[in-house]
């Protein structure tokens, strides 16, 4: 993470959003205070959400839970 004032933000603007678009990130600062930071911009459309994502996938031998459910009904009856 890099800091910068203001003024030479403003001087050297380009330089600074290039070293950002390579992954930089800055903190700007104003007075000797930051007061903003300067972040590569990563775009969440494009990440597949959570739920999309494969998962675990458990396989125990012997039936499946549904037929056991519709099994156990059937002799209930």
């Amino acid at each position: 993470m890099k800091t910068v004032t203001f003024t030479d933000f403003r001087k050297k603007a380009s330089v600074f959003i290039t070293e950002v678009e390579h992954g930089e990130r800055l903190i700007l600062l104003r007075r000797g205070k930051p007061v903003a930071e300067i972040v590569p911009f990563f775009d969440i459309s494009r990440k597949t959400p959570a739920w999309k994502e494969p998962g675990i996938r458990l396989r125990i031998q012997g039936r499946d839970l549904s037929s056991a459910i519709l099994e156990e009904r059937e002799t209930a009856a």
